[in-house]
């Protein structure tokens, strides 16, 4: 019997922005979590509807705030509160996605691929707005 220490992780990570207003999405796969796949997200994020100006709420995290970053100019970053991912309208999809996730094994990294391009493919334009669209995020409008 193998020993845990013999064992071989392999990971990717999910990264996406979701619009409230009009239910758009966004996802991009990296292989690390780190300053340098948030930049290459951002990078691509703002070739999406260039003309348009994004606004990501986006927790505390090292990477978010690194120094080496350069924020496209159609992109502007609001950081939330620390320890309040209730704030971000991003965590109910990432919630739906986990619970879809869970109990699920796949023996490469291609398969875990597949399931997330199938999961967030049936993500619609009304599924995004109705669990991205907080009441705060209207506030102003009316």
């Amino acid at each position: 019997m193998p020993c845990w220490k013999c064992w071989l992780i392999k990971t990717l990570y999910l990264f996406g922005a979701f619009s409230p207003i009009n239910g758009d999405k966004f996802l991009l796969e990296m292989p690390r979590c780190n300053a340098a796949g948030f930049q290459i997200f951002l990078d691509e994020f703002s070739l999406q509807r260039p003309e348009e100006f994004k606004i990501l709420a986006l927790d505390n995290g090292a990477f978010h705030k690194a120094k080496s970053l350069t924020i496209p100019e159609n992109i502007g970053l609001i950081f939330l509160p620390p320890c309040s991912p209730e704030l971000n309208p991003a965590e109910n999809i990432w919630a739906m996605l986990k619970r879809r996730f869970t109990n699920r094994l796949n023996k490469s990294l291609d398969e875990v691929s597949a399931f997330i391009s199938e999961t967030t493919a049936m993500l619609t334009s009304s599924r995004v707005k109705s669990s991205c669209g907080f009441a705060y995020v209207f506030a102003e409008l009316n």
